[in-house]
């Protein structure tokens, strides 16, 4: 049997393309590792950017999610710094005339909202399929499962979260050599919504509203990583606030500390023959400015309308895969420029870089037109 469509993987990214999808009159099949029901990641918070919330409220998944305890919080002003240095710039929703500028959502609320939508659409959905390879010939996709026979399309598209399974896709990879330490934050003043992007010699430093507290994101060497593990909580918020400052209040309580490691991997071009990978299979990008899973969704996004406009004998062929590619490497290449631009300008103490980039974001602050730019760009991509 010939789909039209089959998607490796559904996650956040797969589950969003196989909806997009799902109203069309297309064969479309999900094939999933996960059994049904079940959550395989932790509990963890991503940052949405406003324009993906609008991408899920056009698949009639954000109402949902919004009535989960917990489960989204709006950011309404985010602050910005560098440590050691004269400059800053505050983003303010208001100003843009947004409800948010962007929501820090419960990665599992997220994933049980879209796959309860997708239970509800015609699509064919298979648990328990461990995909082993993917392949393309003149005429279709071939995804091999363990223990089954290859599923055949005319698309293959893999959101899998590593594109591992395709052989004929080349990554790039940059080893930041540099962990995450991540972890919760208990301050007694509310947050009202403000989030902090702090940059510092070591890297950058996040604090993102989330419930009743803050989700941090520090940015360290492994070394350095594994001695903050090792501290007691007092010894570890004392450090923090040496490390950060007090622009963000004083924190109190500290849980669920553990690291990531950071890495810039991407495929220059995301497609082979009758397949494409999306999301954090085409780039997995450093958590500064919570980018990655925004460009990730609107790979997505931008694929099911390339194949909804594209007709049905004509789905996976090259013309319809170079559209994609066309229509999605500004963002794309933006996205990573951008993440990886600010890793490089602000994770360093260069005295002579630490003048002009005070001065970048005092100018930023104090530009409406260059402030109401730069914050379109990061709601919204580049088209």
């Amino acid at each position: 049997m010939l789909h039209d469509v089959a998607i490796v993987g559904a996650g956040p990214v797969g589950t969003t393309l196989a909806l997009a999808l799902a109203d069309g009159d297309l064969d479309v099949v999900v094939l999933d590792a996960r059994a049904p029901g079940e959550i395989l990641r932790g509990d963890r918070s991503l940052a949405l950017s406003h324009g993906a919330r609008l991408v899920l409220e056009r698949l009639g998944v954000w109402g949902e999610l919004g009535v989960i305890a917990g489960a989204v919080t709006p950011i309404a002003q985010i602050d910005i710094s560098q440590a050691g240095g004269f400059g800053q710039a505050t983003l303010d929703a208001a100003e843009q005339g947004l409800p948010a500028l962007g929501y820090v959502v419960r990665y599992r609320a997220l994933q049980t909202a879209l796959d309860l939508a997708l239970a509800r659409t015609r699509t064919t959905i298979r648990h328990g399929v461990t995909v082993a390879s993917v392949g393309g010939t003149a005429a279709y996709a071939a995804v091999d499962a363990e223990g089954g026979d290859p599923v055949l399309a005319r698309l293959a598209a893999v959101a899998d979260g590593s594109g591992a399974a395709v052989g004929a896709i080349a990554h790039q990879r940059h080893d930041y050599g540099q962990v995450a330490l991540i972890g919760k934050l208990w301050r007694a003043a509310a947050h009202a919504g403000v989030a902090y992007e702090r940059f510092t010699p070591e890297g950058p430093v996040a604090l993102l509203p989330e419930g009743e507290h803050y989700g941090l994101v520090w940015t360290a060497t492994p070394a350095r990583a594994q001695e903050l593990l090792a501290l007691d909580d007092a010894g570890f918020l004392t450090a923090l606030e040496r490390h950060f400052g007090t622009r963000a209040g004083r924190f109190d309580r500290v849980a669920d500390r553990r690291t990531f490691p950071l890495v810039l991997e991407y495929a220059h071009d995301p497609t082979a023959t009758r397949t494409v990978v999306l999301g954090n299979a085409a780039q997995t990008l450093h958590p500064v400015a919570g980018q990655g899973f925004n460009v990730g969704l609107r790979d997505a996004w931008q694929l099911a309308q390339v194949i909804v406009d594209t007709p049905r004998e004509a789905i996976g062929d090259r013309a319809m895969l170079t559209r994609y590619v066309r229509a999605r490497r500004p963002d794309r290449m933006a996205g990573i420029a951008f993440t990886h631009g600010l890793v490089n300008i602000f994770g360093n103490d260069l005295p002579f870089v630490r003048w002009p980039r005070g001065l970048a974001l005092t100018v930023l602050d104090a530009v409406p037109p260059l402030k109401r730019a730069f914050t379109r760009a990061m709601l919204f991509g580049l088209h």
